[in-house]
């Protein structure tokens, strides 16, 4: 019985080398989405901040400007212009994963 320890094996490099592959692509879409979510939370604490100001302005300069009847913060100008995550697109013609 001959044991193989030391003789070079391409399929396992390549299966090896796919399966990191495969991975990166997951890493990159986790870290889009997230990029996203986190887009979205400093959208809304930044309309939250404008929120509590005029609310903070109004308690203390009540004769400044009428009062503003609304259930919700105010929406402001996109502050996300310039600053969406970079999506890339995922190749459609990945090579088939390998029967293990």
């Amino acid at each position: 019985m001959k044991i193989h320890l030391f003789e070079h094996r391409p399929d396992a490099h390549l299966r090896k080398a796919q399966e990191y592959l495969e991975e990166a692509y997951l890493a990159r879409i986790e870290h889009q989405v997230a990029a996203e979510h986190h887009g979205a939370l400093a959208r809304m604490y930044a309309e939250r901040i404008a929120w509590l100001e005029d609310e903070i302005s109004h308690a203390l300069h009540p004769l400044a400007r009428p009062p503003q009847a609304r259930t919700e913060a105010p929406p402001l100008d996109d502050p996300r212009a310039g600053s969406e995550p970079a999506l890339y697109p995922v190749p459609s013609t990945r090579a088939p994963r390998p029967a293990a």
